[in-house]
């Protein structure tokens, strides 16, 4: 009985120690399964290719004879092979554009590629591209335009079941499709079947895009939609490869529409008051234009601009969907893989050894003071750990040690998504000299914030959460 008296206490004392405390709650809106996947993603490839590409135009017409449509050389594994050794995860591929033309032998149109010369008028881009995607391990997108200048029946309700049943085709011919893409460009000047006219359309209800998300959702549950508003994904609001500085994940969905004009800054900067998870998309072009144009051979983006618009979209919280659009002979040209591959070797040489991965950090507050929420969580390399404050702190600090004295040109850091975007604004200080110094500082972090610097010299770096809208978290700091 005695020597159960006597260690009672010490059972008592490790239980006290080890008991863990509760997380934080989620915070606001949270993304799905399908956004936290397309997050990891990063970066994403667009291909924008059609009878543009034959016609020297961007938006072509409507009236193209299928006829000019005959890429020589069509390759869709040296598309694909040559996205993936540039790290793109996603390929996403325009199947009609405002033209209409199809690159699949849609059963529901004759204006496609059965009515070409290309590979005798058998040839199937679509699904030469989707397959390709599966066999190198590629995510495969769609971009099936809503604004069609060849339909005569644009603009009336056929026309609406004549693009849910193409959808229709897609889905189920040429899936998993992991994101559909469509954009504002809707009614204008067309061909209209021969009618030569404008039509306009009420963009906020003529497609009735609740029933057709739904019907797509029916075939493909763990799709994104892409759109000005999403409801997965949201445009950037520029075609630069800008996000916001400030750059949340958030807005309101119920007023918005693709095509609504004057939200570009709130698309650009997002809402903290937002009531959806829909995070921006950064759509930019590896040249001037989004179809090939032999005239923009000279003017492909080199691998520094490339590496700046890396930092001005995946930097800032956001995905960067590059446009690399085939040629003529149906192959991506020569000057955007060499862009492409000084880009990668820019990116793997800048980003190759994290100083800080699994370094001692510490924080004089951290949730309950237990080590599941301590510094320690965001150098640990582990994307499911995180320092944490208690819930009534929106402010605080940690401090990260290098092994030396080293220059920095890279601040790398990131929020726990799983439980909402928090941060509000925080700075960076580095120590050296026997000194601390401002060292970086900035607004939103989201899934990843990439911040350059002036090189500089540091033996730590301390961390300032200076506002958030909850109990900040942390979970991951790297320095390059």
């Amino acid at each position: 009985m005695r020597s159960v008296g006597i260690f009672l206490p010490v059972l008592c004392l490790f239980s006290c120690a080890s008991k863990e405390v509760a997380p934080p709650q989620p915070f606001g809106p949270v993304p799905s399964a399908s956004q936290l996947a397309w997050h990891a993603m990063e970066t994403n490839a667009f291909i924008h290719f059609t009878t543009n590409t034959f016609t020297g135009k961007e938006w072509g017409y409507g009236d193209e004879s299928p006829s000019i449509f005959n890429p020589s050389q069509f390759d869709a594994d040296q598309w694909i092979t040559t996205l993936k050794d540039a790290g793109f995860k996603t390929a996403i591929l325009t199947c009609k554009h405002h033209d209409g033309f199809c690159l699949w032998p849609s059963q529901y149109t004759e204006h496609s590629v059965k009515h070409s010369p290309f590979q005798g008028g058998h040839g199937d881009v679509v699904k030469a591209v989707s397959e390709a995607c599966k066999k190198h391990d590629l995510k495969f997108g769609i971009y099936l335009s809503p604004w069609d200048r060849n339909r005569a029946d644009y603009g009336t309700p056929a026309y609406v079941d004549y693009y849910r049943n193409q959808l229709k085709e897609l889905f189920t011919a040429y899936g998993p499709v992991v994101e559909m893409w469509f954009d504002g460009a809707n009614g204008g000047d067309g061909y209209y079947g021969g009618k030569r006219e404008m039509r306009k359309i009420k963009g906020a209800t003529y497609y009735d895009w609740p029933t057709t998300l739904d019907m797509v959702r029916k075939m493909e549950p763990n799709i994104l939609f892409f759109s000005d508003a999403g409801p997965g994904v949201r445009w950037v609001g520029n075609e630069k490869g800008l996000a916001g500085e400030t750059n949340w994940n958030t807005i309101s969905t119920d007023t918005l529409f693709a095509g609504k004009a004057g939200i570009e800054k709130l698309l650009n900067e997002g809402d903290p008051e937002g009531k959806n998870w829909v995070p921006a998309e950064v759509d930019v072009s590896i040249r001037p234009g989004w179809f090939y144009h032999a005239e923009e051979d000279s003017l492909v983006k080199t691998p520094e601009r490339l590496f700046e618009i890396y930092l001005t979209s995946v930097g800032r919280g956001s995905t960067l969907l590059l446009n690399v659009p085939p040629d003529r002979r149906g192959l991506i040209h020569e000057n955007d893989i060499k862009a492409l591959q000084g880009w990668r070797a820019l990116l793997d040489a800048a980003f190759k050894t994290n100083l800080i991965l699994h370094a001692p950090a510490e924080a004089e507050d951290y949730r309950g003071q237990a080590d599941q929420y301590a510094a320690a969580n965001t150098t640990d390399g582990n994307p499911e750990t995180y320092w944490a404050t208690d819930d009534d702190k929106t402010t605080g600090t940690f401090e990260i040690a290098l092994n030396k004295s080293q220059e920095i040109k890279f601040i790398l850091l990131q929020e726990y998504i799983k439980l909402g975007q928090r941060v509000k604004s925080f700075t960076v200080e580095s120590f050296h000299d026997g000194a601390w110094h401002p060292l970086a500082e900035g607004t939103t972090i989201g899934y990843k914030r990439i911040l350059k610097l002036d090189p500089a010299q540091a033996e730590k770096i301390r961390v300032n959460i200076t506002a958030a809208r909850a109990c900040p978290l942390i979970s991951n700091v790297e320095l390059y």
